[in-house]
């Protein structure tokens, strides 16, 4: 081999599994939905709960304190964090027993 020829596939640096996973997710476009309880710059993250048939996306989580939607940019997986900003409390994403998604509280 001499300097500047491609790598052989099985000489290719290996890509980490957090890279991977960071490449993988869907990216979503949030508008705002009038969720004034917070300041203006973060109310797009936010949408108030419409009650047990309003179904959440895959980029959003239910704060199990004061029952608002939070929303993130990307796709949401377990062992992500989030923070509600409508009642300081801090989440962390984890599957539920049914294979959707819940928040529960950190502290």
């Amino acid at each position: 081999m001499t300097p500047g020829d491609p790598l052989l596939e099985h000489e290719q640096p290996e890509v980490s599994a957090a890279k991977r996973e960071r490449e993988t997710r869907r990216r979503f476009e949030l508008d705002d939905r009038g969720f004034d309880e917070v300041p203006k710059k973060y109310r797009r993250y936010y949408r108030k709960w419409e009650g047990a048939g309003d179904p959440l996306g895959p980029n959003e989580a239910l704060c199990p304190v004061c029952k608002v939607v939070v929303r993130s940019t990307r796709e949401l997986r377990p062992g992500d964090r989030l923070y509600c900003m409508a009642c300081m409390t801090r989440l962390t994403v984890v599957a539920a027993k049914a294979g959707q998604l819940e928040a529960r509280v950190v502290y």
